[in-house]
């Protein structure tokens, strides 16, 4: 007798997008071994927003480098859709992040020179020559994020930071990456401009964009799905807060807002935040 079954997941459905095993780093100061991370084991699922939390000196930055191969481990393996990025050379490297990581930081580092639009042009064509298609989408990208044609003919000097942070996300996905690293974005913000970065990291979820967010703020992290604590260079905690919404996070309901507040509270204190 032959029995009914569920058809089975692709392999790369149940392959993580990032996995490390053992994952160790290790710094020498002044003759002094300091280990930030410790044979930490973790892996992240295509589609998930996942926020790094811990207190200052905890390893974020440097998980976050690691996990997207701008640093090298001491120690222990990163593995990205199931192949190793540890042992590349600089070059494969850099092909790689090109290719697969999109990077958003506190200070927003576009080219001073080049025009919002510019700069987004700049980092396309380093993967296609077809100028239509990267201008294509880096149109869709800013309408995305709310920037208008004519702020995009600007200078980053003459933005305001909120739309310079905004512009560097859009040059960050501009490549559809598999991944998007988020070190502090809206630490330099005020709060205004900070929603709108997270509004703009939260539509490029719902459309199905992996994100890896570290930040020390509350706003900011009840934004993912996925919250990690880290201490003593591990993982001290995990919380799943579930999906934030859909692709108009500014208006979820407020009670929903409040009971993801309510439980990342309880998370952090007692992770000892």
């Amino acid at each position: 007798m032959v029995q009914d079954s569920l058809p089975s997941e692709p392999p790369e459905a149940l392959t993580p997008l990032i996995q490390t095993e053992k994952l160790s780093k290790t710094f020498s100061r002044q003759g002094v071994q300091q280990h930030v991370l410790r044979n930490l084991d973790l892996e992240i699922r295509a589609g998930d927003f996942t926020v790094i939390m811990g207190a200052s000196g905890a390893g974020k930055s440097t998980l976050l480098y690691a996990l997207s191969g701008m640093d090298t481990p001491t120690l222990g393996d990163v593995r990205f859709k199931g192949e190793s990025i540890v042992g590349l050379s600089q070059s494969q490297l850099a092909r790689f992040r090109r290719r697969a990581c999109g990077f958003v930081f506190q200070q927003i580092h576009l080219l001073a020179n080049l025009s919002l639009f510019d700069n987004a042009m700049v980092a396309g064509l380093l993967l296609t020559r077809d100028r239509a298609a990267v201008a294509r989408r880096a149109e869709a990208l800013f309408a995305q994020v709310g920037i208008d044609s004519d702020t995009q003919t600007k200078l980053p000097a003459q933005t305001s930071g909120g739309e310079a942070q905004r512009a560097a996300l859009v040059r960050a996905l501009i490549n559809s990456p598999d991944a998007l690293f988020a070190d502090e974005p809206t630490g330099a913000l005020d709060q205004a401009a900070g929603t709108a970065v997270l509004d703009a990291l939260t539509q490029a979820n719902a459309k199905g964009q992996t994100v890896i967010l570290v930040t020390h703020d509350l706003k900011s992290a009840r934004r993912g799905n996925r919250v990690l604590y880290l201490s003593d260079g591990q993982i001290a905690g995990e919380l799943d807060l579930g999906a934030a919404g859909g692709d108009e996070p500014a208006v979820a309901a407020p009670g929903a807002e409040a009971d993801r507040t309510a439980a990342l509270r309880e998370f952090l204190a007692g992770m000892g935040w």
